[in-house]
């Protein structure tokens, strides 16, 4: 299983790297100059690619090399997968030979095996890389291959004005060959410091198919926890954590780029679903106060990009009828403030301060740093099996959401946004111990939860719009006439959401899930 961190940077930031402290001091020796040329095979509909395996053919020196890698996960830029590699006489990959080395258990081997892949197989992309590399020695024994890669990424394809794609490369890749993954990180962490670096969540395989098939970014929503009941409290924690992350990293290029409002919001999914998930572990563990307050800071920069996306994309839109007109007048104006709110996100997610957050909170990860300040009974807690505790814990999440709803149709707005709270952390911990749960029980708990939330959502998204239109005015041309609609849609919606809550859909919603078993 092949673990490394990928960084990003600036092509001109690359002397700076060179000439770190850190590499002539942990260096075993004068690093290795490496010309590279990269053939990336797949069929024409890339069957590889859709079962998340590249292959390619490397000449470096004179020498032809075959590589393939499989499965494996991407979390706050740490890449894990499988790989295998041998010689090959020349630029074409040798099948059989990688038959014998991925043996029969692996996925992989059974696609490779297919006679209409082995015949489709042909170039999609090539790299060509200056490459520099250092083998790093950790004054803790850890063992890193420090890869510098400057080049380009080509296809056969061309742009709308006949230019060939390409896309340029500069990164850093720390590949840990002997220790703790948590070394990858204080190496990193040590290079931030100096060079400015961005995590890299795509491999140069992914980039290249992108390019080759024209494919805009997506926004990454939350993947399905696969968690097995003999794990520990300790180890499950770790695996949804790294879940969250995971979510969180893989929308940062949507939002690095500007104004993609999906990404945006799958990403601040990912970090409510951290919070949550540190939350329900809070009495065994905590997250350095440090390190909290950088996600609040990064909760916070996208936070307000996505109320005014809210406010702009569906609140406004969602009205008709007479308060159509003032509606139409008033979305024009938030969706400016929209725009300067994304550009706000970017460059927090673009920033050196981010990547610090999120190589640190990867380190605390790896490293279960927490366990040092534990008590005897903490750490025999965490050590314990999860079903227990994922009982526990939802049980303790049902009592409490339906202490909160008692009287939620009379409730004030502060009343029903901490019911949707305690929802959406009830949610999110079913969903996160799902796979541990009765199956046939989990869908419908969820599904009334989440029909429960919808209803809540709307309610609070008027009042979050109720602050918003206060404030759209100020700095705007035509700022009296703005103020007349904002006045107008204001009472609109506070009306439209009391006769919501007279007309039954919140108390419809709510008796729906008190009817439904919670699922353990």
């Amino acid at each position: 299983m092949e673990i490394e961190l990928k960084l990003l940077l600036a092509p001109e930031d690359a002397p700076r790297l060179r000439t770190h402290p850190l590499l002539a001091q942990y260096a075993s020796g004068q690093p290795q100059l490496l010309q590279m040329h990269d053939i990336y095979v797949d069929t024409p509909d890339l069957q590889l690619c859709r079962h998340q395996a590249g292959l390619r053919v490397r000449q470096v020196d004179g020498r032809w090399m075959q590589t393939l890698k499989a499965g494996g996960t991407v979390s706050g830029g740490l890449h894990s997968r499988h790989e295998w590699e041998g010689d090959v006489p020349g630029p074409a990959p040798d099948l059989d030979a990688l038959d014998s080395a991925i043996g029969r258990k692996q996925p992989v081997g059974a696609l490779l095996r297919q006679q209409a892949v082995r015949d489709g197989l042909q170039a999609v992309f090539t790299t060509r890389m200056e490459r520099t590399v250092w083998q790093l020695r950790t004054p803790q024994g850890d063992e890193i291959e420090c890869v510098l890669d400057q080049g380009v990424i080509e296809s056969g394809g061309s742009d709308a004005d006949g230019t060939a794609r390409s896309v340029p490369v500069s990164e850093i890749e720390l590949e840990l060959k002997r220790g703790q993954a948590s070394s990858l990180f204080d190496v990193a962490l040590s290079l931030l410091r100096d060079v400015p670096l961005t995590l890299g969540h795509m491999s140069k395989a992914e980039r290249g198919y992108r390019l080759a098939a024209s494919q805009p970014l997506q926004a990454v929503k939350a993947q399905p926890l696969a968690l097995d009941a003999a794990m520990t409290v300790e180890q499950v924690f770790q695996a949804i954590a790294g879940n969250c992350l995971e979510q969180v990293s893989g929308n940062q290029d949507g939002v690095a780029g500007g104004e993609d409002v999906e990404s945006l919001h799958q990403m601040r999914v990912g970090l409510r679903r951290l919070r949550s998930a540190l939350g329900m572990f809070k009495a065994l563990l905590a997250l350095p106060e440090g390190l909290q307050q950088e996600l609040d800071w990064l909760g916070g920069a996208l936070g307000e990009a996505r109320d005014w996306d809210v406010l702009a994309g569906q609140t406004l839109a969602r009205l008709d009828g007479e308060a159509a007109a003032d509606a139409a007048a008033l979305a024009q104006a938030a969706h400016a403030q929209a725009r300067a709110a994304h550009a706000q996100a970017a460059q927090a997610v673009a920033s050196s301060r981010y990547t610090a957050w999120m190589l640190g909170v990867q380190r605390w990860l790896q490293a279960g740093e927490w366990r040092a300040s534990r008590t005897p009974r903490q750490l025999q807690r965490l050590d314990a099996g999860v079903l227990g505790f994922a009982r526990k814990t939802l049980r303790a999440d049902q009592r409490r959401l339906m202490k909160r709803g008692r009287r939620l149709l009379h409730a004030t707005p502060q009343q029903r946004h901490k019911v949707r709270i305690a929802a959406k952390k009830t949610r999110y911990a079913t969903e996160f111990f799902a796979s541990l749960l009765a199956g046939r029980a989990v869908k419908p708990y969820v599904g009334r939860l989440s029909a429960l939330q919808d209803e809540l959502g709307w309610l609070n998204d008027v009042q979050v719009a109720d602050r918003l239109l206060q404030q759209l005015p100020d700095g705007q041309a035509g700022h009296a006439e703005l103020r007349l609609h904002a006045a107008f849609v204001r009472g609109y919606l506070a009306a439209r959401a009391q006769s919501q809550g007279a007309d039954g859909r919140m108390h419809k919603a709510w008796r729906r899930f008190k009817a439904v078993r919670l699922p353990v």
